[in-house]
């Protein structure tokens, strides 16, 4: 899981004695004082690459600049999209274009003017061709001022997928005036902005004096510790007020009044992919035999100490779409015997070989429990553990493989989860065929009507259930504590934190 540096410790304990003070914005531009409320310290196991959203890739940056900048629209705990920098928003019945409406009175950290030309040069930075991310928004043929607070994206194409484009951290509105040192000095229009950064040690945050919206915490610290021993122990200490952990530790923190312990399912899966094309693969009684010859709930306590949520599909618990599909194929070694019977291959005469990514402990350790449980119903697995960039490369692209055990972050929408079964798509590195599939999902790019398209989803989880191109193994739960006294912690299906949610029930210091 995750490693750090002990240093990091020794440094934090210096930080934490730090003390700042925030200020307010009064409606004539004046910043008077306001008492400091209270300040958050939080372990985050790596450092940011970065604080200029549009130009990272890493989790851990977006952890830190979901604080810093806004994005249009956001997401709540199921991943509905509600407000954000946007109050309102209106879809043109053709679908060809969206039109926001800004939050009156937004404005950057720095004093400018957040409204409608700064949004539209913030997307133009993000869809221009040197941009990582212009391929996540070929929909977007132009941005249109319509007046001071209203924006306008045409759009080559209806997208179903739209909005939730605009809810993901990378598409924060940024301060195109400081494009050039964003990366280490950001410009947002959220609740915090840049105190401090200290690479591999910590990033402080205080509060934006010209963010009009409501803010229970005054100061922000993430503080780099990546060996989870030294993080449990700071926590103990009282030096931090949230941690992540793993299902081992949690027993630490469990009935201790000091701690709130949040096992919070995540939107990402799990799950060992096989080759469809390969022998034996190839039959989906074999494939089904797979299926029935793995224990899910056993693989899960054995590996991540039963905390996990089963899934029968390529679909996260915590979207709305979900529907449950663990029935399809319990548990059943004697039925996977006679499966493979079916197919033609008696006790250990199917061979097949496991490729895991050596960088993925975990995979690798639940690459091993089911290599065991398809050896006791008569598959012969060999494993191969390879490092990540040969991952990649043979297995991922090269396509080279039987079977393998990956995870897959979620994402907000039916199509961009489900898009990688299309039978051409790059990303389909189970090399699974189904012309239903196909259809449906080209339907659903086009479908408007979202109860439509929440019957083709629910037909589209159901064809991957019965296919089964891979062994469905989880979506995640991920593991927090926080201080008892702290209210308001919550996940969401991206990789942000909502710091200005949280608050104390009592005085703190």
């Amino acid at each position: 899981m995750k490693r750090v540096y002990a240093a990091a410790f020794a440094v934090f304990l210096l930080l934490v004695s730090l003390v700042s003070c925030a200020k307010g914005a009064s409606s004539d531009g004046a910043q008077p004082a306001v008492p400091s409320r209270s300040s958050v310290r939080m372990a985050i196991a790596v450092d940011p690459d970065g604080l200029d959203p549009q130009m990272s890739a890493s989790a851990s940056t977006f952890q830190v600049t979901s604080s810093i900048y806004e994005t249009l629209v956001t997401v709540d705990e199921g991943g509905s999209i509600v407000p954000s920098l946007a109050e309102s928003w209106d879809i043109a019945d053709d679908g060809l274009s969206m039109t926001f409406t800004l939050r009156e009175g937004a404005m950057f950290s720095d004093g400018d003017a957040c409204d409608a030309e700064a949004v539209a040069a913030s997307f133009s930075r993000l869809i221009s061709p040197s941009s990582a991310r212009s391929q996540d928004y070929s929909f977007i043929s132009s941005v249109e001022t319509v007046d001071e607070r209203t924006v306008r994206f045409i759009f080559t194409r209806p997208d179903v997928t739209a909005l939730s484009q605009f809810a993901y951290p990378w598409a924060a509105v940024v301060d195109t005036t400081h494009a050039g040192s964003l990366r280490t000095k950001p410009v947002g229009s959220g609740p915090y902005m840049l105190s401090s950064w200290i690479p591999q040690q910590s990033v402080i945050l205080e509060r934006n004096p010209y963010y009009t919206g409501s803010c229970g915490i005054d100061r922000v610290e993430f503080v780099v510790i990546s060996d989870m021993t030294s993080a449990v122990t700071a926590m103990k200490n009282g030096q931090l007020d949230i941690i992540q952990i793993t299902g081992d530790l949690v027993g630490l923190f469990d009935g201790d009044g000091r701690f709130t312990v949040h096992a919070l399912p995540t939107n990402g899966l799990q799950l060992m992919a096989m080759n469809n094309r390969s022998e034996g693969l190839d039959d989906v009684r074999v494939r089904m035999a797979i299926n029935h010859a793995v224990d899910k709930n056993a693989l899960i306590e054995a590996v991540w100490w039963g905390y996990g949520e089963p899934i029968g599909s390529h679909f996260p618990v915590v979207l709305s779409e979900y529907i449950d599909m663990n029935g399809k194929y319990p548990y059943d070694p004697d039925m996977a015997r006679k499966l493979l019977s079916d197919a033609g291959y008696g006790e250990g005469e199917l061979h097949l070989s496991m490729f895991l990514p050596k960088n993925y402990q975990e995979y690798v350790n639940a690459g091993q429990v089911i290599a065991d449980m398809l050896r006791t119903a008569g598959i012969d697995v060999d494993i191969q553990i390879v490092e990540w960039a040969t991952w990649l490369s043979d297995i991922y692209n090269g396509r080279d493989y039987d079977l393998t055990v990956v995870g897959h972050t979620g994402r907000l929408d039916a199509y961009s989860l489900l898009s990688r079964y299309r039978s051409d798509a790059s990303e389909n590195y189970f090399n699974y065929e189904n012309d239903e599939f196909d259809r449906l999902l080209d339907g659903y790019a086009m479908e408007l009507d979202g109860e439509r398209r929440a019957v083709m989803a629910h037909r589209m989880e159901e064809i991957l259930a019965e296919d089964v191109p891979a062994l469905y193994i989880q979506d995640p739960i991920q593991i927090y504590v926080t201080d008892s006294s702290l209210q308001g912690f919550r996940t969401y299906p991206i990789n942000i934190f909502r710091m200005d949610l949280l608050e104390y029930s009592e005085s703190t210091s």
